[in-house]
């Protein structure tokens, strides 16, 4: 097993603890993790970014130029980044802000707007950790008891007191992340062609046996 992902967003938003989070998960799970921030020297309101990579091999470099999955959570990651997930991989994003949608048909895409919901709910602080509960339901790389311990430790001791509300917001963030569905057109082309092979097959078959049916063989 081996998941190479990048969460990506503006500083401020919980993206480098999300990221910290899922690599002490992966610690408490005996997997082999590398993580590895990226932001500007503005840090709260530019942009970030962190690659985390979890696997039960050794890793060889903590550096990736394509994801399995890329948690976008702005425009700017957007454009950045939808292009460097593996085709069949998976893009999540948060519709908030969210300006030009992602438009590749060869990998899953999923929306989970958190930023409105936590909103909603007045607890604005655990967008990250609903933003997480979508993920971890759509790749369940780590299980949620070693999530829990990553948690508590990536977070002061002071904040212990939110772990009831962040095992919350986990949960929740699973409910609310769903599939967008892929292009009609795409789906009714794919279905033509379907259509179009299972013809000829049974054409082919029809014709095969009329033709080979009437035919004596000798010995």
């Amino acid at each position: 097993m081996k998941e190479t992902l990048i969460i990506a967003g503006f500083g401020g938003q919980g993206v480098l603890s999300m990221g910290k989070i899922l690599a002490y998960s992966g610690v408490m799970q005996d997997f082999e993790v590398t993580w590895m921030p990226s932001y500007g020297p503005e840090m709260r309101g530019g942009t970030a970014n962190v690659t985390v990579i979890l696997s039960d091999k050794p890793i060889s470099s903590p550096i990736a130029h394509e994801f399995d999955t890329a948690i976008i959570l702005n425009q700017q990651s957007m454009d950045k980044f939808e292009s460097m997930v593996r085709p069949g991989g998976t893009l999540i994003y948060d519709t908030n802000g969210i300006t030009r949608h992602p438009s590749r048909t060869d990998i899953s895409i999923y929306t989970i707007d958190a930023t409105a919901e936590s909103a909603r709910l007045g607890q604005s602080k655990l967008f990250n950790t609903m933003i997480l509960g979508g993920y971890l339901k759509v790749c369940p790389v780590v299980k949620m008891e070693n999530v829990m311990v990553g948690l508590k430790k990536s977070l002061p001791e002071r904040a212990w007191k939110m772990l009831p509300e962040n095992e919350k917001a986990i949960n929740h963030g699973a409910e609310i992340i769903r599939k967008v569905p892929l292009p009609i057109w795409l789906m009714a082309g794919r279905s033509f062609f379907i259509a179009c092979g299972t013809m000829f097959a049974l054409g082919y078959k029809t014709l095969n046996k009329q033709y080979y049916g009437n035919c004596k063989t000798t010995e």
